[in-house]
């Protein structure tokens, strides 16, 4: 566990009439510390939720949608190979059948086969099946070539994406996406699943208005049904929680709570050892998203979409063990994928006064394509820096020789820190060289790109002077934010059952994070390189157990006395006992306590 300066959070006092007076000290504090200065910014009820009205480009949409509806045209909605493409994928099939729609179908691109986005390879396909009508989720706003081949080929396009736009937009007959310039929705941190739901309920009202429902015999789908996909989707892509995120994750958690949502996220929840009743936004963040990622990273996401499709327990299930196998296999690659990067690394570091750049950019030929993007965020943070990772394009062997001269083609995978908008330095990257990247798109906080191998240097050198540019060291010492300390009162199973029912907490709407000092009187490894702890507070007499994941062994068990911890509250149960637990996000030794 890499050493971190701990910083307290600190708030500006509120309006009196706005004080948060009617909750309990503890999530008080943690609120106002987080913003919240109201009881209404806390709302979560759907009636709360934004309106789908300002939304650039839907009227437009819901014309097409419904002429295609009302002429039975062949949809074709073509999804993305990550957790987010997946259930926006399943959202729209589900949605769309839900309310009449009779002629549709899916295609997700193998990432090897056709890379990422509506492809004019993967346009082909569809036009092989029939496609009249092409919707892309979670994809299609940098599709500028794929959308005209479409267009060539007779295809209507609607694009729905959440992704940042590039200076030009493809020629489509409609584009919903609140990041698109012109986009009056106050918030622009849905994921392309919440894009695909604001369609669906747009729609629903739509169809009404025109007796749809009514003159086919059809009952109104109620949408609320389908958030738990929605949360999945939105937690998986690790999009800020703001207000409507928060709701939207809200309702969806309170569903998949009360058993109502599909047997496949159910069957993923049984093989995580996740009790459905209990879990919380990190579940699906940690426990779901990844085995339903394993299938996009290594093979095809139709086997996770298949999954959450699926309407009969026993199938889903069956499915959701064949996406488990794949995330033990991904792990393994990962790790050994991590393995050589830490060696490359090393071999930077040539003398005691080497510096790492501050723009890392890192290639591998043994690299796995599907897997780079979480090797991007492992080392960014264990060196907290701007990383790209780069695997070859295709399957190829390079010599020692030659592993970067030619002009295959190789992937990259970036991921970012707080404070660096990783999409718009490698567009100014590409700006500045012109013809060094032959494709991106992105966020702030991840990207994708494509360059020659033969360019990998020049790239390297490029991105760590633009980090460089933007950034200056103090950027590259990371810090965890707390909320302060806890006196030895406040460290109890009530508080920790407060915490972990409010929020819902993730990127943007941390979940409560703590700091102070114990004395250490009983420590041991666990698992291989978890650190299990027995701790006393200092102002009094009261025992803590704690868990750290992922220690250093090289430090850990270790004979000093004392240690300053940053930590959250968790549920400990065991045999049917409740306790609290501290999960220990960061623990340094001390000799004496400060």
């Amino acid at each position: 566990m890499r050493t971190r300066a701990i910083k307290r959070r600190h708030f500006d006092s509120p309006p009196s009439d706005q004080l948060l007076d009617d909750l309990p000290p503890l999530l008080r504090r943690v609120y106002l510390q987080r913003g919240i200065y109201s009881t209404q910014e806390l709302n979560r009820q759907l009636a709360g939720m934004l309106s789908p009205g300002t939304l650039k480009g839907l009227p437009e949409s819901l014309a097409l949608l419904h002429a295609a509806m009302l002429s039975e045209k062949k949809i074709m909605v073509i999804g993305d190979f990550d957790a987010d493409g997946a259930t926006s994928t399943v959202l729209a099939m589900l949605g769309l059948g839900a309310m009449g729609a009779k002629n549709i179908d899916y295609l997700v691109p193998d990432r090897f086969q056709f890379g990422y986005g509506l492809s004019p390879g993967i346009v082909e396909v569809a036009a092989q099946q029939g496609a009249e009508l092409i919707i892309t989720v979670d994809n299609g706003i940098s599709s500028i070539e794929g959308v005209a081949a479409a267009k060539k080929a007779g295809i209507q396009v609607l694009v729905t994406d959440h992704h940042l736009p590039g200076d030009s937009l493809p020629v489509a007959d409609a584009i919903l996406n609140p990041n698109q310039n012109g986009c009056e929705f106050p918030s622009k941190n849905l994921a392309g699943v919440g894009v695909v739901f604001y369609l669906l309920v747009a729609l629903r009202a739509h169809l009404r208005s025109l007796s749809w429902f009514e003159e086919r015999g059809l009952p109104e789908p109620n949408l609320a049904d389908y958030l738990d996909l929605v949360a999945l989707g939105t937690v998986a892509d690790v999009v800020p929680l703001d207000r409507n995120n928060r709701t939207l994750v809200f309702q969806g958690l309170q569903r998949i709570r009360a058993g109502k949502c599909r047997p496949g996220i159910l069957a993923l929840l049984s093989l995580a050892n996740r009790e459905p009743s209990r879990i919380v936004a990190s579940d699906l963040g940690f426990a779901v998203g990844p085995r339903l990622n394993a299938a996009g990273r290594l093979e095809s996401m139709s086997l996770g979409i298949e999954c959450l499709l699926a309407s009969d327990a026993d199938v889903s299930m069956k499915l959701a063990e064949e996406l488990d196998t794949l995330n033990r296999e991904r792990r393994v690659i990962e790790g050994g994928m991590k393995e050589e990067a830490i060696k490359a690394l090393e071999s930077l570091q040539l003398g005691s006064g080497a510096q790492l750049p501050w723009g890392l950019a890192l290639f591998h030929a043994g690299w796995h394509q599907g897997v780079i993007g979480i090797v991007a965020s492992r080392i960014k943070d264990l060196h907290h820096r701007p990383v790209v990772a780069f695997a070859p394009a295709e399957d190829k062997t390079y010599s020692k020789g030659d592993a970067l001269g030619g002009d295959d083609e190789l992937k990259g995978s970036a991921r970012s820190i707080s404070g660096f908008h990783i999409r718009d330095a490698l567009e100014a990257v590409s700006s500045k060289h012109p013809g060094l990247i032959l494709k991106f798109g992105g966020h702030a906080m991840a990207a994708g790109l494509s360059i020659l191998a033969k360019d990998f240097d020049t790239f390297a050198d490029a991105f760590d002077q633009q980090v460089r540019k933007l950034l200056n060291e103090a950027d590259l010492k990371a810090e965890l934010l707390s909320d302060g300390d806890l006196q030895p009162r406040d460290i109890s199973l009530e508080n920790a059952e407060l915490l972990r029912n409010q929020g819902p907490w993730g990127q943007g709407f941390p979940e409560p994070l703590f700091d102070g000092q114990f004395e250490v009187l009983q420590q041991r490894i666990v698992g291989e390189k978890h650190l299990k702890l027995v701790l006393s507070h200092p102002a009094s007499n009261s025992i803590f157990d704690a868990i750290a994941f992922n220690v250093d062994l090289q430090q850990w068990p270790n004979k000093e006395k004392y240690a300053q911890l940053a930590y959250r509250l968790d549920v400990n149960e065991y045999r049917g006992q409740r306790s609290v637990q501290l999960m220990v996000q960061f623990i340094t030794p001390l000799v004496s306590l400060k």
